[in-house]
């Protein structure tokens, strides 16, 4: 407890001030996580039937074993989407700045633009997003 209050009092002094309100509104948000989660264990039914125990499936019937291995191609095409797209997050930064950066980072984003442009090709080349066998 005393942590919290030499928190608190550190946090309202200084240039610390600013993050008071972030701090009591963390404590606010796990309290009342803490609360409902405490408050639904103790006040909610407790009935273990067979039924409830099972996997949930939305109503489809299951078949066959889940540990069947899929194709590479699908985890293939995950990876170079998370790629591409995290490559498209720093085009951001640029518009943002392009005022500011001039000819200089115009010339360093068709430098970006054209590395990205050459991976695209390599993969284009190498067939990575063609779904035939």
């Amino acid at each position: 407890m005393n942590g919290l209050i030499y928190f608190l009092d550190t946090a309202i002094t200084g240039n610390s001030a600013d993050y008071a309100p972030i701090g009591i509104q963390l404590i606010f948000a796990a309290g009342f996580v803490a609360t409902v989660m405490i408050a639904t264990h103790l006040i909610g039914p407790k009935r273990k039937t067979a039924e409830k125990l099972e996997n949930f499936t939305s109503g489809i019937e299951s078949h066959g074993n889940a540990r069947q291995p899929l194709a590479i191609k699908y985890f293939l095409v995950a990876i170079l989407f998370v790629l591409f797209d995290v490559e498209v997050i720093f085009f951001y930064p640029y518009a943002v700045n392009f005022r500011a950066l001039e000819w200089k980072g115009f010339i360093e984003v068709l430098l970006f633009v054209a590395f990205f442009l050459i991976g695209f090709i390599y993969i284009i080349k190498k067939g990575a997003l063609k779904w035939e066998d």
